[in-house]
């Protein structure tokens, strides 16, 4: 990180760590325009990891500060709060903008030697921008995860406009650096994990705009690789919608983690 830089994020850490035992971990990856805190105050999953013994850390959407390259255009979809949790390869977003390494090596290697973590069992998961990043974090890192899910992931961002925008401003035009970090694309060219989890909201405003689970479900249906996807009647694109199921999520979690 360059001077002027950082990042924040939050960890919960269940009652189970006064026991001194090493605990399973959850990484929670949020969407476009939130930070760390928008799970914390939103999620509602302190109930469910208490019960089940589960730290979960949820990271920045970005890098912060001084130093840190914004969308020229001002837009929200694009730079800071906007990392898409790949490491940029254009200039000026290639000096800060490494949220893949970032969120696949340099933060479990903090959360490992801070706090009680079992890093041998980790989960990921996440929500639209930090969906796509759990569904590539663990196609890209194949054993790393033991189970991997999503709420409304930006399933094949090389074929929607916030891909476009965001791969072309942080990779260029090389279409080929885009699949390395497009979920469908890793799929169809054999990354694999052991199965899937989605949610997505049936009145999702970005449902086949931005979204689109029907490619993810053909790409996992072609290669043979488990998914369940659950379309969920009458939910939209908020933490409503994900507050209401994270709990089944982190129990799916928690039986792949035990």
């Amino acid at each position: 990180r360059e001077t002027g830089t950082s990042m924040t994020f939050s960890v919960f850490v269940p009652p189970q760590a006064k026991t001194g035992a090493k605990l399973p971990v959850v990484f929670w990856l949020s969407g476009l325009t939130s930070t760390h805190i928008n799970v914390v105050e939103k999620g509602e999953y302190r109930r469910a990891c208490a019960e089940l013994g589960l730290i979960l850390v949820a990271p920045d959407t970005s890098p912060r500060g001084e130093g840190v390259a914004t969308d020229p255009e001002g837009g929200w979809d694009f730079a800071l709060g906007a990392g898409f949790y790949l490491d940029a390869a254009q200039q000026p977003y290639a000096a800060n903008y490494r949220m893949g390494s970032y969120v696949a090596a340099e933060l479990p290697g903090v959360i490992g030697e801070h706090f009680p973590a079992d890093m041998a069992r980790k989960a990921i998961m996440g929500f639209s921008m930090g969906g796509h990043g759990a569904l590539v974090t663990a196609l890209r890192n194949p054993g790393a995860y033991r189970s991997v899910s999503a709420f409304a992931p930006i399933s094949a961002p090389s074929q929607v406009p916030w891909g476009h925008k965001a791969f072309s401003g942080y990779l260029g035009g090389d279409r080929e650096a885009w699949a390395q970090y497009d979920a469908c694309e890793l799929i169809a060219r054999g990354h694999r994990v052991d199965e899937l989890l989605v949610d997505q909201g049936e009145v999702d405003a970005y449902l086949h705009t931005q979204l689109r689970p029907d490619l993810l479900a053909a790409a996992c249906a072609k290669a043979d690789l488990p998914l369940t996807l659950r379309m969920q009647p009458g939910y939209d694109h908020s933490y409503y919608f994900v507050s209401s199921f994270i709990e089944e999520h982190l129990r799916w979690h928690a039986a792949r983690l035990a």
